[in-house]
């Protein structure tokens, strides 16, 4: 029996992605990331505009990056993800406590930053990983690489979430400063650099995964047309023209906005509910933890089940929890993020499953991008229509007021475009119910 020396190009960019994701996001401020913003003295209304802008640089270099990725090869914009994820938290680390245009400037460079690692990794690292099996062929693993992604990554935010959340506190710090003896006082100007400090070290290590990839001999055998849009042209082509690729896009942004928007006021939320801020980094653990039990109901469905019976699960899930925060139930209303979180790793999980399975190699880097492209377009707009309702409610109430209310709205948002989502593909029932 022959061993080979050096494990397979898929086995060692397997491996090596799923380090990738793993330690790409899950990132220590998370916990914490309204309140770490609001803490460095941005207003909720600078905070939510600067996701929005976030999400317009991912808008403007998601599909370019994808097509060129296609064309030149993954690794170069996977390392060059990588390379913005480090200079993105050290900007950020830098950033000025209280520094009014300065600090909202540097917070925007951290943002911009911030959506172009998002959009050079998005398709690339999925395409790279999914080719190195596919020219082995060992396409049909790529469920299985998935689960571990989710299973891992689970893994990896509730570490992120924990220490995260405990190394914000400050004086939580000041306490193993004085049992490590010494009289050095951690105040909160000082404690919110320790998750950013943390999340750049990761960055570091994720740099790291991305420079030991490799292309796989596949790659670039496939014709490209002379013009590099027309590659952009025929990948959106190939979109419209396929249901099922159109509709687990479309369907797939409708539910992930909004959980997305939720989530990233969670802790505004925690707050709004009167949970102790010691607690946040323990439910974002536990959200995190939950993809650990959803994965595997996760393959479950995708292997077993239609793709139209997998997203009335998810809109079941989302509706509820949504519905549930809406209520703003003391304390207990946190147990209403457990149905948004399950459903925000299984949607996933359905999406890029679905996705790579029907897309051709020569174009599954730019598909998957319109897909990073049409998910962060759909959270960028709900976001300024929510930053929008702030605005408008700030004029006759506190902002506390004024965020309760305009997550009232949530719920009815998503059920508005389901049903439109509904109608919209009425006529595709028979293809989108079978089986895989």
């Amino acid at each position: 029996m022959n061993i080979p020396l050096f494990p397979s190009i898929a086995d060692s960019n397997r491996k090596r992605f799923i380090g990738f994701r793993v330690l790409f996001n899950s990132r220590f401020y998370y916990p914490i990331l309204a309140v770490l913003f609001l803490d460095l003295g941005l207003s909720a209304t600078q905070y939510t505009l600067l996701n929005f802008v976030w999400a317009i640089t991912i808008v403007v270099a998601e599909v370019p990056s994808g097509a060129l990725a296609d064309r030149i090869g993954r690794r170069p914009l996977i390392i060059a993800s990588a390379a913005c994820m480090v200079l993105e938290m050290s900007l950020l680390l830098a950033a000025p406590l209280n520094g009014g245009l300065t600090l909202l400037l540097f917070c925007l460079a951290n943002r911009m930053l911030s959506g172009l690692a998002e959009a050079l990794a998005s398709g690339a690292d999925e395409s790279l990983a999914y080719d190195s099996l596919a020219a082995e062929s060992r396409g049909h693993e790529w469920p299985d690489v998935m689960a571990d992604v989710v299973h891992w990554q689970s893994l990896g935010l509730c570490v992120a979430m924990l220490v995260g959340a405990a190394v914000y506190d400050p004086n939580l710090m000041s306490s193993i400063m004085a049992s490590l003896g010494s009289d050095i006082r951690i105040d909160q100007g000082i404690a919110l650099r320790f998750p950013i400090a943390l999340n750049l070290t990761s960055a570091g290590v994720v740099l790291w995964l991305a420079l030991g990839m490799r292309e796989p001999a596949a790659i670039g055998k496939e014709p490209h047309p002379a013009n590099g849009w027309q590659d952009i042209v025929d990948a959106g082509r190939w979109i419209l023209r396929t249901p099922v690729a159109l509709f687990v896009i479309v369907g797939g942004v409708m539910i992930d906005s909004v959980i997305r928007l939720f989530l990233t006021f969670g802790s505004a939320y925690y707050r709004l509910i009167e949970l102790p801020e010691a607690s946040f980094g323990f439910i974002g653990a536990a959200m995190a933890g939950l993809g650990i039990l959803v994965a595997p109901i996760a393959r479950g469905l995708v292997v077993s089940g239609s793709l139209l019976r997998n997203f009335m699960i998810l809109t079941a899930l989302a509706l509820l929890g949504l519905a549930g925060i809406a209520l703003k139930i003391p304390q207990w209303g946190v147990l209403f993020a457990i149905p948004l979180a399950a459903a925000m790793t299984a949607l996933g999980y359905i999406v890029s499953n679905t996705l790579n399975a029907h897309a051709r190699s020569a174009q599954r880097a730019t598909v998957l991008s319109f897909k990073g492209l049409v998910f962060n377009l759909g959270y960028g707009f709900v976001s300024l229509l929510f930053a929008l309702a702030l605005r408008a409610l700030k004029g006759v109430s506190s902002p506390e007021q004024a965020f309760a209310s305009a997550i009232e709205a949530l719920p009815l948002w998503l059920l508005l475009t389901l049903i439109l989502l509904a109608l919209a593909f009425r006529r595709h029932v028979t293809e989108l119910n079978t089986k895989p």
